[in-house]
């Protein structure tokens, strides 16, 4: 589809979503400006748990797995204008899981923005340097399609009736799953990354890269300057790039208060394999796996 045409993309509920998605994420890995801050952050507002702490390094998650670690070198906050990330995003493994998180965030007083887009609920939020965290809760099943047309996007629920999927949430009715009011409890075994949002300077160029790990096409607007990608479930939205930075935009320089790098875990190791030997593209090996940039400089570790 052409960025003039003004033939309605519609983008279908997935039908038959694959047991195993073609990727999982690990460890989101930022460049903040103050440790300890960003630290009482993710643990206390967020409710991570502190699993490691050094003077270089501290690493947030679950009992067992790293979702975000952190790295001192920030000198200044998040800047506009450049390629990186849009936002990263925390997936509660249920509704209940997301109302505390909620919760927690409205005593502590943090200024969100909860937002129901129909095939997730979301709650956006800056971090004390500006980056932007979603917490979202999937519910794909409650979507029949998704449509951009030349009013804009628009999501239509199952029943039928419309959506523009950027509603906002209803609190109350979400805060209606929790069992309890403990906003004491860190987020439990199950919690993970569940989605990245970039920021690209050459949108065909992105799409084409993350297309070659084997994510699916889900939505490709480039009228809106975006698209999106799935892992082959049923939430289609695990990988978006949109150029809103402008094309061509630089990545965020050194000093700033950024993401430095994302894991990806892909499902199998002739997939990883594949990708190796097919991406045009400078690759480190190290510990963790491989470490390569996307067409717009963003940094991935990959792995199996």
């Amino acid at each position: 589809m052409s960025a003039e045409s003004s033939t309605p993309l519609v983008v279908p509920a997935v039908a038959n979503p694959r047991a195993q998605e073609v990727a999982t994420f690990g460890a989101v890995h930022l460049e903040v400006t103050d440790l300890g801050r960003s630290t009482a952050f993710w643990t206390d507002v967020i409710g991570l748990v502190l699993r490691s702490e050094q003077a270089d390094e501290v690493q947030l998650g679950t009992a067992t797995e790293t979702l975000v670690t952190l790295h001192p070198g920030a000198r200044t906050a998040f800047l506009q204008g450049h390629s990186g990330l849009y936002h990263l995003a925390i997936h509660p493994p249920t509704a209940a899981d997301f109302a505390r998180i909620l919760l927690r965030l409205i005593r502590a007083g943090w200024q969100i923005s909860p937002t129901d887009h129909i095939m997730s609920k979301a709650i956006y939020l800056l971090d004390p340097d500006g980056i932007t965290v979603e917490i979202t809760l999937e519910t794909p099943e409650r979507m029949l399609e998704f449509v951009f047309d030349d009013g804009g996007p628009y999501v239509v629920r199952r029943d039928g009736t419309r959506s523009s999927g950027r509603e906002p949430l209803d609190v109350r009715l979400a805060l209606q799953a929790l069992p309890d009011d403990d906003t004491t409890l860190p987020v439990p075994e199950g919690t993970r990354i569940g989605h990245v949002h970039l920021y690209v300077g050459d949108l065909h160029a992105a799409y084409a890269f993350y297309q070659s790990f084997g994510f699916n096409q889900a939505v490709w607007a480039p009228r809106f300057h975006m698209g999106d990608l799935g892992g082959g479930g049923a939430f289609n939205h695990r990988i978006a790039v949109n150029t809103w930075q402008g094309i061509g935009a630089p990545q965020s320089p050194a000093g700033t208060a950024r993401m430095r790098a994302f894991t990806l875990h892909l499902d199998t190791h002739q997939r990883l394999d594949h990708v190796l030997g097919t991406l045009r593209h400078e690759i480190t090996e190290t510990d963790g796996g491989y470490l390569l940039k996307d067409p717009s400089q963003n940094t991935i570790l990959l792995s199996a």
